[in-house]
This record gives C-alpha cells, sequence and structure tokens, in this order.
C-alpha cells in the first residue's frame, strides 16, 4: 500500500504528547488513516478506575466513526520511543470491527523506530457478529 508511513507515524507521535497515563506513566499515540486520506489521531486516557481507560487506538476510532468515515487502510501505533508497542486484544477486536485483515499496522516508538504488520497477523481469528 502507498503511503507516507513516516507522516503517519508522526501524526502518532505528536498526538502521544497529549497523553494522560499517571498510573502507568505508557504515553500511546495511534493516527489512524482513512482511505479518503484523512487521519484520525487518539492518545491514551487513563482513568483511576483503570477499565474507563481509553487506549489511543479506540480513541482514534472514535473519532473517525463518529465523523461518519469507516474506512481504513493504516494504523501507526507508538509508544515510548525505545519500545514496538502493539494494540492490545481488545483494540485488536475493535480494529477488526471496522477493518479487514489487510490493515496495514505500524508498531513503534519512532518514525524511524517501527515494525510493519498487518491486522490479520495480529488478530488472526477475529470475529464479526454481522
Amino acid at each position: 500500500m502507498n503511503f507516507d508511513r513516516k507522516a503517519l507515524l508522526h501524526a502518532a507521535m505528536e498526538v502521544r504528547k497529549f497523553s494522560y497515563a499517571p498510573f502507568s506513566n505508557f504515553h500511546v499515540g495511534a493516527a489512524l488513516l482513512s482511505a479518503n486520506g484523512r487521519i484520525f489521531t487518539g492518545c491514551n486516557i487513563e482513568n483511576s478506575a483503570y477499565s474507563p481507560t481509553l487506549c489511543a487506538e479506540r480513541c482514534a476510532v472514535a473519532k473517525a466513526v463518529s465523523e461518519g468515515v469507516r474506512d481504513f487502510i493504516a494504523i501507526a501505533i507508538v509508544g515510548p520511543e525505545e519500545s514496538t508497542t502493539t494494540p492490545c486484544g481488545v483494540c485488536r477486536q475493535v480494529l477488526y470491527e471496522f477493518c479487514d485483515e489487510n490493515l496495514i499496522v505500524l508498531c513503534g516508538g519512532t518514525e524511524d523506530h517501527y515494525t510493519e504488520t498487518t491486522l490479520g497477523a495480529l488478530l488472526p481469528n477475529g470475529f464479526r457478529l454481522s
């Protein structure tokens, strides 16, 4: 798939600055690329009760879907610079709800330190009820 991977990673790095992670101190940013070229960003937002915590990927998906966009080609997820941050299981399933197994997933910490995979590789047995 032809798109600017470094620009998508950079967008995720920029939104990572807004992460609210006072408990884990693990700051994550995500940038979701739609088929029409729009980028929707999200950061993780922790909560004292833990279960209402919102991951960066789900934040980006929620922003896109709430604006009527449901066709995506790639997502970049960045955590701390020294890490290769991958989506948690819940985020993998949420992405699967709106994306097919060919969604490109960039997992990293910087524009130059990342791995590339697909949603199908990360969630080989995802499911949809419809």
